[in-house]
């Protein structure tokens, strides 16, 4: 096989590979080592459900997504820890303003032992462009 094609087939089997079970239905665009990237739409559908944890990690605050639960800020999960769900399976959606700080929110709780983690693909810059709001008050 070319080293061309290794390059095309790995990266398919690799997503394929990933997921979470109980959700295998949910649309996602690519997957980073800890967490399945979501398109703005299948991140609506998923923060709507009430097992799902959806938790803003931009600094400073830029304002929320509708049905945000927390904001803890990316670089302090950490140190708020009590703030996140005790329950290291409980599904927990990230986002950010436009999602370099979500990405590293996802390996962070992956490192606390965190399994279900989703993460907003562009973040609330993809959220708005998508046509949804963002609620912005005095914040976090």
């Amino acid at each position: 096989m070319s080293r061309r094609a290794l390059v095309l087939v790995l990266p398919l089997a690799a997503v394929g590979a990933t997921g979470c079970e109980a959700d295998a239905q949910t649309p996602t665009t690519t997957d980073s080592p800890a967490a399945r990237l979501l398109q703005p739409a299948a991140f609506a559908e998923m923060i709507r459900r009430p097992s799902v944890t959806a938790v803003n990690v931009h600094t400073p605050y830029e304002g929320e997504i509708p049905g945000t639960d927390v904001f803890v800020p990316f670089d302090r999960i950490r140190d708020e820890r009590e703030r996140l769900p005790a329950d290291t399976a409980t599904l927990i959606a990230v986002y950010c303003r436009s999602g370099r700080m979500s990405s590293d929110a996802a390996r962070t709780l992956a490192g606390l032992g965190y399994t279900n983690v989703v993460e907003l693909q562009g973040g609330m810059d993809a959220w708005e462009a998508s046509g949804r709001s963002v609620e912005h008050d005095a914040g976090g």
